[in-house]
């Protein structure tokens, strides 16, 4: 536990994937074609604290949906990074081009599209339900799964690191 909060303890910068960490990865489609995504309020919450404390949020999604940009919005996330297939590469422009470190960076996913991003990061950590590959390459597993309170217990460890 304490290498996990060493490792945790620099961070300045989280990053998150959307589906499987901010949504529970299911997408509701209505009858007319239309599709809805949930989001935790307890997670906006943990970002807000996070970002009170000093930690800069972002996102990084294979998907490029309205969902993630009002989403992003709402919680005054300014840096979103959609559309993306190789997470790692953009995980690593962001850290330059904000001027962080590996080790000030984390970063969560939960499925293997994420594993990449997750190694490179300085500290990685998943939801409770992301894929067996993921659980076993992470600092931290959330006590909760994707898009019921994960993110919060990943921010709630980060303040607590510090």
């Amino acid at each position: 536990m304490d290498d996990m909060r060493e490792k945790a303890a620099p961070v300045t910068l989280l990053v998150l994937d959307v589906d499987g960490v901010l949504t529970d990865g299911r997408v509701y489609v209505g009858p007319e074609g239309e599709a809805l995504k949930v989001f935790s309020m307890r997670d906006g919450h943990g970002l807000w604290l996070v970002r009170e404390a000093g930690i800069e949020v972002a996102l990084i999604t294979r998907e490029d949906s309205v969902f993630v940009r009002r989403r992003a919005e709402k919680l005054k996330i300014e840096h979103v990074i959609t559309g993306s297939l190789d997470k790692r590469a953009a995980l690593r422009d962001l850290a330059e081009r904000l001027g962080r470190r590996r080790e000030q960076v984390a970063y969560v996913g939960d499925d293997v599209i994420d594993l990449e991003a997750l190694q490179w990061a300085g500290f990685a950590a998943c939801p409770a339900d992301a894929e067996e590959e993921i659980r076993g390459i992470v600092d931290f597993i959330a006590e909760r799964p994707g898009g019921h309170g994960a993110v919060r217990d990943i921010c709630n460890f980060l303040l607590r690191a510090r």
